[in-house]
């Protein structure tokens, strides 16, 4: 009968001491398995505003520069007075010459030249077909893809054509306007993007 009492009192010890080093196996695996569902660093800093000094630009019409946010180039270039003239005069040739697509262009710059300041294009330099990133054609000139070009944006993968303000020409592959980002100006030349103005959406 002792001998039994003592079987079953070890039984119990053996079980408690089991599972309380289990219990702290478990709580030792755990931490790093939650730490996993938070995103890493690079991940958060991908998501993450950019602030960008635009001063170069601003001595220079037609010079662009290309940001990184979220992954994606975004375009910011100045635009000559004429360039910004004749952004009204393409209005027939667009798909959607009035921005109304809300999923490319934010309410902020549902404007002719799409933008905060006329002057200052802020554009997502991916085309809306497949994906490519089409080049940079400012010059008002004719162009062997356009012979009433007035500057903009042509797509080599698929003929996509957009202009300055990053609105697509009718019959085209890409079936809509270039994206405009989230940004605000936080003086003259400096901007951040991945952040819309105050009371913006």
């Amino acid at each position: 009968m002792a001998n039994d009492e003592v079987h079953s009192g070890r039984r119990r010890f053996l079980t408690a001491t089991t599972a309380v080093v289990g219990a702290v196996g478990v709580g030792f695996a755990a931490v790093p398995f939650v730490t996993s569902w938070k995103p890493s660093a690079r991940a958060q800093n991908a998501g993450a505003p950019v602030d960008v000094d635009i001063g170069k630009i601003d001595n220079e019409p037609g010079m662009r520069m290309i940001v990184q946010w979220r992954g994606k180039p975004v375009w910011i270039f100045k635009r000559t007075p004429e360039q910004v003239a004749a952004l009204p005069t393409l209005d027939p040739r667009l798909v959607d010459p009035k921005s109304d697509n809300a999923d490319q262009t934010p309410a902020f710059a549902k404007n002719e030249t799409r933008a905060i300041k006329p002057e200052i294009a802020v554009i997502v330099g991916i085309c809306t077909h497949l994906g490519c990133s089409p080049g940079y054609y400012p010059e008002m000139q004719p162009q062997g893809f356009d012979a009433a070009w007035k500057g903009g944006f042509y797509c080599p993968c698929h003929q996509s054509r957009f202009d300055l303000a990053g609105r697509v020409f009718q019959g085209v592959p890409a079936p809509s306007n270039l994206a405009i980002p989230p940004y605000h100006f936080v003086d003259a030349t400096h901007l951040v993007i991945g952040v819309a103005p105050d009371g913006a959406a």
